[in-house]
């Protein structure tokens, strides 16, 4: 009478097969999601700067608050800014009637983000990888 199924062995080949594949397959996942939270920092920074062009253009100053971009009517910024947003935690800051600072920090460095972005009145995105980006940073898309 012969059995049928698999022996211990095939078992053990199959399962080490997989943890190859695994090792292999996490890392680049990670790495995209990473690349994805970035993406998406510098998109959102993109639209902080429409809004605030806009609500200088109807108010003649910036602001340095994200309530003032949330709650007008009708909004020149939409959703909750405050907390983590896709990995990244803004803060916007107005230090004249002429200009606005925000910058766009990993909620988790190494893990949400790897760069620290920054963008002002000027529309300029700079960036960082060793900590909070400033108006002396180089813009994304130079090496650093």
């Amino acid at each position: 009478m012969k059995h049928k199924g698999f022996t211990l062995i095939e078992l053990m080949i199959v399962v080490a097969i997989i943890a190859i594949i695994a090792a292999i397959a996490i890392p680049n996942l990670l790495r995209s999601r990473l690349q994805s939270n970035e993406s998406a920092a510098i998109s959102n920074l993109k639209a902080i700067v429409g809004a605030e062009v806009a609500y200088n253009s109807a108010n003649g100053v910036y602001t340095g608050n994200f309530d003032d971009l949330t709650g007008a009517n009708p909004p020149f910024l939409e959703g909750d800014w405050g907390g983590v947003k896709q990995g990244y935690v803004y803060t916007l800051a107005s230090d004249s009637p002429n200009n606005f600072t925000c910058n766009a920090d990993p909620d988790e460095p190494g893990i949400s983000g790897n760069r620290y972005f920054y963008t002002d009145a000027s529309g300029v995105i700079r960036f960082n990888t060793s900590g909070q980006a400033g108006p002396n940073d180089p813009p994304i898309g130079e090496i650093q």
